[in-house]
């Protein structure tokens, strides 16, 4: 099974000048204090602070915050109930 999982974005590297934009664009995205550098290929539009869904290393979609935090939140409770806390 795989897992798509929300972050915060928290910084944006652009292409460089020999790549169309839309497929070198990366950012560093923020999963619960683990940051990942991801391709925003898929989500051009992404700006710093948006929350996206990220799945194989590629932000799939944009987030609205409070669906993003209420993922989060869910996996914060399975986490715990798997250890039993």
């Amino acid at each position: 099974m795989c897992l798509a999982i929300p972050g915060q974005l928290i910084s944006v590297s652009d292409a460089n000048d020999t790549a169309p934009a839309s497929l070198e664009r990366t950012g560093r995205v923020n999963f619960a204090g683990i940051t990942k550098e991801i391709s925003l290929a898929f989500t051009p539009e992404a700006q710093i602070n948006d929350y996206v869904i990220v799945h194989a290393g590629f932000a799939l979609a944009i987030l609205d915050e409070s669906e993003a935090l209420a993922s989060l939140q869910t996996f914060q409770e399975l986490a715990a109930f798997e250890n039993g806390t």
